[in-house]
């Protein structure tokens, strides 16, 4: 019995061992992407105006880096507020920790090299060499051209300086050691000639992360098969569940039996001042989908986003798209 109680003990402490062992490696060896490159970006005009566009409304940098006005529909970006930063990820949102979306002007990044800048868009990894978390869609960052890359970073550099600060990212446990094996080493691609719709089209989806919204998640992971078929949840504090839609070529639950101008027409129509800043009151349908910024995408991106996406496999997927809490 002694030589059992014995083993048992030394198994436990071997286990032990090897567990700790193990969160140690991941927390002090990872992530392990590389240092950042010496780089320096001219800021031109040119990439200013690129950045500025590909932020506001492909990559939606500023969406979420900005404060968005939520007793108004789809959340518009109060002016003024353009990268300040300080929307909150927490439990009233069904988030694991807490978490407040950094500062992106100057007066938060003046101390950031370029290429701390770059590596932290591209492959998740902060100026200190921790790991973000991929609130921020760096996964789908990570393919885009690196000229594009570089005119965002100009643009976020014009930006006017805020003075805003927030407190570091709380995530919960286990989560808290998993974010660290989360960044990896990018895989930059090229924007294709826009003569290429369908391709051009595919660059435009990827880099506005559209399957990381569109597509239900099980731990974090997207559920294989479901790719785009909509119904992830989302809770917008005192208004309630919003679904994202099927946005597959499904003609029942999708959008398989939309037109070119109607699928046109659904982005552009918010870009009428009559339509803009809707109120809503506190329960009432609410939508996260950030319309006020992609109204103003250029009419041939979106003509080319819906050339692709009408390629994606259809998938059945009836979407309720609003529960009120």
């Amino acid at each position: 019995m002694k030589k059992f109680l014995k083993f048992t003990a030394y198994t436990v402490i071997a286990v032990a061992v090897i567990v700790i062992a193990g969160i140690s490696y991941i927390t002090l060896a990872l992530p392990n992407v590389g240092k950042p490159e010496d780089i320096k970006i001219v800021l031109t005009p040119q990439r200013i105006e690129r950045g500025k566009y590909l932020a506001n409304h492909v990559t939606l940098c500023m969406d979420c880096h900005s404060t968005r006005d939520w007793t108004k529909f789809a959340g518009p970006m109060i002016d003024g507020t353009e990268g300040k930063g300080g929307e909150k990820f927490d439990a009233a949102v069904g988030f694991p920790g807490n978490v407040e979306v950094p500062n992106i002007t100057p007066y938060h990044l003046g101390s950031w090299t370029d290429g701390e800048l770059f590596r932290a868009i591209i492959t998740g990894v902060k100026k200190d060499g921790s790991a973000i978390f991929p609130l921020m869609p760096w996964p789908y960052y990570s393919k885009m051209d690196r000229e594009d890359v570089y005119s965002i970073i100009a643009y976020i550099r014009s930006l006017k300086s805020i003075k805003t600060d927030y407190p570091p990212a709380k995530l919960d446990f286990p989560l808290n050691i998993l974010v660290h094996t989360m960044p990896q080493k990018a895989s930059l691609g090229k924007v294709p000639d826009t003569k290429d719709t369908l391709k051009y089209g595919e660059y435009l989806v990827t880099s506005a992360a559209c399957m990381e919204c569109h597509s239900q998640v099980d731990k974090g992971k997207i559920i294989p098969g479901l790719e785009y078929a909509g119904g992830r949840e989302f809770v917008i504090p005192n208004a309630g569940i919003v679904r994202s839609a099927n946005i597959t070529a499904d003609k029942t639950t999708g959008i398989g039996s939309w037109t070119k101008a109607q699928f046109i027409n659904q982005f552009k129509q918010y870009a009428d001042s009559a339509k803009a800043k809707i109120g809503v009151k506190p329960h009432e349908f609410q939508s996260i989908m950030p319309w006020y910024k992609y109204a103003d995408l250029k009419e041939t991106d979106v003509e080319a986003i819906y050339a692709y996406v009408k390629t994606i496999k259809p998938i059945k997927n009836q979407v309720v798209k609003f529960s009120a809490k």
